[in-house]
């Protein structure tokens, strides 16, 4: 795989996977991204311009998918509309990208032949109850709660359907939240790291018992190169890295971190739909393909985070007062 295709590649996970690209093997990378708010081209500043491609443009744009597809040797499909709060708002954009633009692209795919990996989200097998020891695995059934969920799952769907009846040549794998640099301040860890920097006091839906399984970045990219390497056509794997963490745990986190008091932030009224706990199982994925997380220690990687918000602010300040109106416009 000399040529990889990734779409979304200016994106927060994807641009970490392109680095993990550049930086660790000798393959060749197209970047396919819209540019919408959540992309950044300052996420792949530094890498080697030589081994690397910028095209803007839309996955659902056909005739462009389809030249792009035709000289690649793999295509990675990183690209969605991925927050849960603006697919609330309007859940248009999700349908459009999500679910038309995987298509477009497995079609393309479908017609030159190209091995195709697909990224998804543990949200599409809905959330399990907080004392609950159980674990989401490869079996368990699918049960979205939100627009946003709903169409990974509807994209999920398509891929594992062009499998049995195209014999598509596609991986699938769900993950559990990442974290890590270059992630848009909406998100729950920098938005609340950055919201501290501004001496803001980080706010938290409901009771911030809400848990979710965190993995850094790299972690992720690690997981899906060797998916794309080793796995097994039509297989999916779930990437995981045991850290679950309630929301609270993780803002008295940052909170600690920084300097801050472990109560200095404040609890607002829970979104409509909020699932309560993500927790993934990735056995098959360790035991199959031999992978392993080089980030074990979320509390480590979440004070590496920090210091990369901290050092970084020129970076997320141009994202910082559109996020903060999106949200007080909601609260109004």
């Amino acid at each position: 795989m000399q040529t990889i295709l990734v779409t979304g590649g200016a994106g927060f996970i994807g641009s970490n996977f392109v680095r993990h690209l550049l930086e660790r093997t000798d393959a060749r990378v197209t970047v396919l991204d819209k540019l919408t708010y959540a992309g950044n081209l300052a996420s792949l500043d530094g890498l080697d311009p030589a081994r690397l491609e910028f095209v803007r443009g839309d996955v659902c744009d056909a005739g462009l998918v389809d030249t792009l597809v035709a000289r690649a040797d793999a295509v990675v499909h990183f690209a969605a509309e991925s927050h849960n709060d603006n697919s609330l708002e309007d859940p248009r954009p999700f349908v459009d990208t999500n679910i038309l633009g995987t298509f477009t692209l497995i079609e393309a795919v479908r017609r030159h032949g190209t091995r195709y990996h697909h990224i998804s989200t543990d949200e599409v097998y809905g959330d399990l109850a907080l004392e609950d020891p159980a674990r989401f695995t490869e079996e368990a059934p699918y049960a979205p709660s939100s627009p946003y969920s709903a169409t990974k799952a509807g994209s999920d769907l398509l891929v594992r359907a062009w499998v049995r009846s195209f014999g598509l040549l596609a991986t699938i794998s769900n993950c559990s939240n990442n974290y890590g640099p270059h992630q848009h301040v909406e998100k729950f860890i920098p938005r609340q790291i950055t919201n501290v920097l501004d001496g803001v006091r980080p706010r938290v839906y409901g009771e911030g018992r809400n848990v979710r399984d965190w993995i850094h970045a790299a972690d992720h990219s690690s997981a899906v190169w060797a998916i794309l390497r080793g796995g097994r056509i039509g297989e999916t794997y779930l990437i995981g890295a045991d850290g679950e963490r309630s929301n609270l745990d993780v803002v008295r986190g940052i909170l600690g971190i920084m300097g801050q008091p472990s109560d200095a932030y404040d609890l607002v009224a829970d979104r409509p739909g909020h699932d309560l706990r993500y927790a993934i199982d990735p056995t098959k994925l360790r035991t199959e393909l031999g992978w392993a997380p080089e980030y074990p220690d979320f509390a480590a990687g979440l004070e590496d985070t920090v210091r990369w918000y901290r050092d970084n602010e020129p970076w997320w300040r141009p994202q910082k007062e559109a996020t903060e109106a999106r949200y007080g416009a909601r609260a109004g």
